[in-house]
């Protein structure tokens, strides 16, 4: 196709397609964080740059192909929890724990509702809801939680509805921090989680919604975020945090542990 004294080929489309598919998801993954600001800034100085190598100014041209090698370094480096979530949503579809076949294959084959028991973990939410009591719970998925559990205290106790309500009791000394279970075992409580930067968060989400984002960021483990204060059940997944009912929290919960 002949457009002007330009020629436009089917693969051109298709290069600019991908590329503008590739730059919107990458814009998804940092939207609301500092790291979104630096990606428009580095974004458009290479446009600066690609704008001042079509007009043939050669020493500025020079000096900025430094600045972007070296800036593509440095992009590795700030953007290394939003790259590790990229791969981590492309490696979901393609897991070989994850995958039926292989499963049958190796005899791993465990049902989801085995590996994953929420029951438990959704009655005893609702309980902590209806009793204004404040807690982090957060369920593992396929990533290893280990050095997040070994920052608190290890309890390797079954999962129950009683364990996660004493443990989060206002007389229990274990009450503070985040509670973390892998598949029927509660592994550890009183935990330290990493702290999500989102600046665009609502006032009203304090520092246990900050913590359950967080883990969410770096993980794809599932958090759970009560509120003593209202007593408001959230839900962070994949990042994205959101204030849910108790219906909306077993449906959400099993649509991402169970499908």
């Amino acid at each position: 196709m002949q457009i002007g004294f330009l020629e436009i080929k089917w693969t051109d489309i298709l290069d600019i397609t991908l590329v503008a598919f590739l730059l919107y998801y990458i814009y998804k993954l940092v939207r609301g964080s500092v790291a979104s600001r630096v990606f428009m800034g580095y974004l458009l100085i290479y446009l600066f740059y690609l704008i001042v190598k079509a007009i043939g100014l050669e020493l500025l041209t020079r000096i900025l192909e430094y600045f972007m090698g070296v800036g593509a370094i440095a992009l590795i480096v700030l953007f290394q929890q939003e790259i590790r979530r990229f791969l981590l949503l492309v490696g979901k579809s393609t897991s070989l724990t994850n995958n039926q076949l292989f499963s049958n294959i190796l005899g791993t084959e465990i049902s989801p509702e085995e590996k994953y028991p929420l029951k438990n973990v959704i009655e005893a939410a609702k309980t902590m809801s209806s009793e204004f009591t404040g807690g982090i719970i957060v369920i593992q998925k396929e990533d290893d939680l280990s050095k997040f559990a070994e920052s608190g205290d290890v309890i390797d106790g079954v999962l129950s509805k009683k364990l996660i309500l004493s443990l989060f009791s206002q007389y229990s000394l274990l009450n503070d921090g985040a509670l973390i279970i892998n598949q029927n075992r509660i592994k550890a409580a009183h935990c330290i989680l990493p702290i999500a930067s989102n600046d665009d968060l609502p006032s009203n989400y304090g520092f246990r919604h900050r913590a359950a984002l967080g883990i969410s960021e770096a993980t794809d483990a599932a958090a759970i975020c009560v509120s003593e204060e209202n007593g408001k059940i959230s839900l962070a997944i994949d990042g994205n945090i959101k204030t849910i009912s108790v219906t909306e929290l077993e449906r959400d919960l099993k649509a991402y542990f169970l499908k």
